[in-house]
């Protein structure tokens, strides 16, 4: 294994979805076609996929972190941008922080603030 590349969200509008998260993590997406829509964020994969039977009930199987470095600021930036409230921002150890949101489409957005991680070690 060489570690995480891509996290991938499923939507049901692809053009709303991509400004959302061009919003979201403050950058557009580099590629950008009807059937995938793709960001670099940080190095790391956010792709968003067109759903062919669009719903905003996901199950809660799989999470990705976001890393970032104010959580509760994030946090709440998120929720201004349509975001809705899934686990408030909790300290899990330590200095680690972790939330999660939902965006408008159901898919859990998570945030980490872990200051002793670095890509690759």
């Amino acid at each position: 294994m060489l570690g995480l590349r891509t996290t991938i969200y499923k939507v049901g509008d692809l053009d709303a979805a991509k400004a959302w998260y061009a919003k979201a993590f403050q950058t557009d997406p580099y590629f950008d076609e009807p059937f995938y829509v793709g960001f670099d964020i940080g190095g790391y994969e956010l792709g968003l996929l067109p759903e062919e039977e669009p719903t905003t009930f996901k199950a809660d199987s799989v999470l990705s972190y976001w890393g970032v470095e104010k959580i509760e600021e994030e946090y709440r930036r998120l929720l201004g941008l349509g975001a809705t409230e899934h686990e408030a921002p909790t300290n899990v150890g330590g200095e680690l922080m972790v939330a999660t949101v939902k965006d408008p489409w159901g898919n859990i957005v998570g945030l980490i603030y872990n200051p002793h991680f670095r890509v690759g070690g």
